[in-house]
């Protein structure tokens, strides 16, 4: 039944992708981010889904003249000298042949983001497009707190099979970066119950990620919490919120939660922290000999061998050794430049959207990428997802949410919101547009 259920969707779906290419890109970021087709056991958990949704999206920008160049904003010129420098990286690595697959892998990941650029240009495409990312996240993330709640956190939550996040660890992450982003969405939404629905899902997200047991992802939480509450207009109540969800879930994780989280403070004797400075020591080594780094991936046992103290190869748990150890000092330089500037449109966006009725929505998008990029940089210091899709989502939100401002698009758009398409809304009267944008806003 659910191989019929996801195979339908991803038909129906490409069919509309045909006349209207940024469904297409909806396609791609359901599949690619939430992995729906690997909950299932017959024919669709093998299916070639994501490639279908990549060729109807090309098919359809070729019978669209809606498209445009993807070199809209500076993160997005980074991010393609990024992706040739990886290209190079794996090309002259220690071993192409073997790490082909993990290359293409990625490149498709990339390929896809520039095709969301060229396609997502309206407000109503980026809410879509933040809509099915982060709602991919949070059903798993939702999934995973009820879990967590009856079992009292006694056994780990992981992500999809076979993806970046089905790590526990990974998956924590990923789940923490989707809270601000849930928040942004709470924004627009005037339903009271809808609200008080995403609220519910930011609590068990949060759940979930505590229920992953990973410790790297408890420092995201709070690094995330800590400018979540920054960032809040209304910190007391924003005080109070953090604190009774505090007081909800930590006393029901069980004894051994609290002994792995009793490590953290203890790295020098705990064993996987000793194995991460050994595989970070390795990274660095690998840099200083190799300009483009060792290619897709540097746990080969032979560097190892070389460059350590002879142990078998450890993952770097860590985007910037990932990327290190990947691709040289150039590609972590790179990488780290990607972030650093679209943070930098992101409050671009805060500073310059916010007293526009319009476009409050994108000073909104601004800040809530701001805190998931804080969690992302905190966590990822601690774990491996350099290459997963959510952070470049939110480059895309970002890059093109500023373009949106900077061309004053609300004057030619259409004012329909996306939540009307998904039928979410009864009556115009109440939707989100303009000066209404601004005052439930206020009101969160």
């Amino acid at each position: 039944m659910r191989d019929i259920l996801i195979v339908s969707i991803v038909a129906i779906a490409s069919i509309m992708a045909l006349r209207r290419p940024w469904i297409g890109i909806m396609l791609w970021t359901w599949l690619s981010v939430m992995n729906p087709h690997r909950f299932t056991w017959g024919f669709a958990y093998d299916a070639p889904l994501a490639a279908i949704s990549v060729a109807v999206t090309l098919l359809g920008m070729l019978m669209t003249s809606e498209r445009k160049s993807p070199f809209q904003g500076t993160p997005v010129t980074i991010f393609a000298v990024f992706t040739v420098w990886v290209t190079l990286s794996w090309f002259l690595g220690v071993d192409s042949e073997g790490d082909y697959y993990q290359w293409t892998k990625v490149m498709k990941i990339f390929f896809m983001t520039f095709i969301a650029i060229s396609l997502l240009h309206t407000k109503h495409h980026l809410i879509a497009f933040a809509w099915v990312a982060t709602g991919s996240l949070a059903i798993l993330g939702a999934k995973g707190g009820i879990f967590t709640i009856l079992h009292g956190g006694s056994y780990r939550v992981w992500g999809p099979p076979d993806s970046f996040i089905e790590d526990n660890n990974e998956f924590a992450l990923a789940l923490i970066m989707t809270i601000p982003l849930l928040h942004f969405l709470q924004m627009q939404i005037s339903s009271k119950w809808l609200r008080y629905g995403v609220s519910a899902t930011i609590f068990l997200c949060a759940a979930s990620a505590l229920g992953s047991h990973s410790r790297g992802g408890l420092i995201a939480i709070a690094a995330m919490g800590i400018m979540f509450w920054w960032r809040s207009p209304r910190k007391g109540p924003m005080t109070l919120l953090i604190i009774v969800s505090l007081f909800a879930l930590l006393p029901m994780m069980p004894e051994e939660w609290w002994q792995r989280m009793d490590t953290i403070s203890e790295y020098n004797e705990d064993e996987s922290a000793l194995g991460r400075l050994y595989a970070w020591r390795v990274a660095t080594e690998v840099a200083k000999h190799h300009f483009f780094g060792a290619g897709m991936s540097y746990q080969h046992s032979g560097i190892f061998q070389l460059y350590g103290n002879g142990g078998g190869p450890i993952a770097a748990h860590s985007i910037y050794f990932q990327i290190l150890g990947n691709h040289g000092f150039g590609g972590l330089f790179l990488f780290l430049l990607i972030w650093l500037s679209t943070f930098s449109s992101a409050a671009w966006l805060r500073t310059n959207a916010r007293h526009i009725p319009q476009a409050v929505w994108a000073a909104n998008l601004g800040s809530m990428v701001q805190v998931s990029l804080i969690a992302y940089a905190v966590g990822g210091a601690f774990l491996s997802l350099s290459y997963f899709d959510l952070p470049y989502i939110m480059m895309v939100l970002v890059v093109m949410a500023r373009k949106w401002v900077e061309n004053r698009s609300w004057e030619s758009e259409p004012s329909i919101p996306f939540l009307e398409y998904a039928g979410l809304r009864k009556s115009r009267s109440n939707l989100l547009v303009g000066a209404s944008t601004n005052r439930t806003h206020q009101n969160n």
